[in-house]
């Protein structure tokens, strides 16, 4: 198979992968595991030391070095951020959908909305999400949870992190 025509089937299942995921799809669909899996003709990826492992629960070091006392949310500016959530997340309570309520999840611990079927990896992971493991989890949600359930990819801009969590922590 050429790199182009790789390229484009492993695009293709990139796609299925979140559709699958943002339908309820299980946690590692076909498709996504086809996706990650490199073409017969590509290079092996060599693993980053970030993807090894997780940082443990109380550990909220970025990738980019910044750290969540050095900024300032702004919640307006959040609502905006917030509006990529919309389609998994709502911050009403007791409303799930794709993905949990996020009422309240500022002091919360992970995996304890009720009603909501979390991922393994999400409910025994011990995090609590405190703003600054918010702040970490936003800017790689797979990183610090290997293994969950949410596909998005993260928010790689610290003050648009920053300005989300302001959001979240607003009643």
């Amino acid at each position: 198979m050429s790199r182009l025509n790789a390229l484009r089937y492993s695009g293709a299942f990139a796609g299925l992968a979140l559709l699958a995921a943002c339908s309820g799809g299980s946690e590692t669909p076909a498709a996504e595991e086809n996706a990650a899996a490199p073409a017969a003709d590509a290079p092996a990826a060599t693993p980053t030391p970030a993807a090894a492992e997780a940082p443990a629960a109380d550990n909220t070091d970025t990738l980019d070095g910044t750290k969540f006392a050095d900024m300032t949310g702004v919640a307006a500016e959040g609502e905006k951020v917030f509006i990529q959530c919309k389609t998994c997340h709502v911050k009403e309570a007791g409303q799930n959908r794709v993905g949990p309520s996020l009422a309240g999840i500022v002091g919360r611990a992970a995996g304890t909305v009720e009603g909501f079927n979390y991922s393994p990896a999400n409910k025994n992971s011990g995090i609590t999400w405190t703003p600054e493991k918010l702040f970490q989890y936003l800017e790689k949600p797979a990183r610090v949870v290997p293994g969950t359930k949410m596909v998005f990819a993260g928010l790689p801009d610290a003050q648009k992190r920053a300005d989300l969590i302001a959001y979240l922590q607003q009643p």
